[in-house]
């Protein structure tokens, strides 16, 4: 509405609308605002400190089994995902996404599957409802083993 305005019952607050010749309308408002801010921890931080190959049976020979012993700082995440991707991290050959729960201190272990030999880079990202934190390796995969 073109020239419409509306003063407030408590304290001189002004506001006004007007055409827009792009179609739209703009609301202009004056006056004293007042909103809540929650500062939260976050994920500060993500490591990979260990990685084991897992020995499999001849039955599993298709896959190599590598274990990510991953740990954190900060606030607890709730869901991992774990990109595996060519060496360049460039292209991406898969993505697995769980949920996790961990109850005091942030350590975990993280199994992912190789369909065949190869240097591979992975990312592991750990996430909650307000942040989120990554890390990366690059791998390589020989048979039933990795470095």
């Amino acid at each position: 509405t073109a020239g419409a305005s509306s003063i407030s019952d408590s304290s001189a607050i002004v506001e006004s609308m007007e055409s827009n010749p792009d179609g739209g309308c703009h609301i202009y408002r004056n006056g004293y605002y007042r909103n809540g801010i929650s500062v939260v921890e976050g994920i500060l931080e993500v490591n990979i400190i260990q990685m084991t190959s897992i020995q499999t049976t001849e039955s599993q020979a298709g896959n190599s089994l590598v274990d990510f012993v991953v740990t954190c700082q900060g606030s607890l995440p709730t869901d991992v995902c774990t990109v595996v991707s060519d060496p360049t991290c460039q292209m991406s050959k898969s993505v697995v996404c769980d949920p996790i729960i961990i109850s005091d201190e942030c350590l975990l272990t993280i199994r992912r599957a190789f369909e065949e030999p190869g240097t591979y880079c992975i990312n592991i990202t750990l996430g909650d409802d307000t942040s989120q934190a990554l890390t990366s390796a690059l791998i390589s995969v020989n048979g039933g083993e990795s470095t």
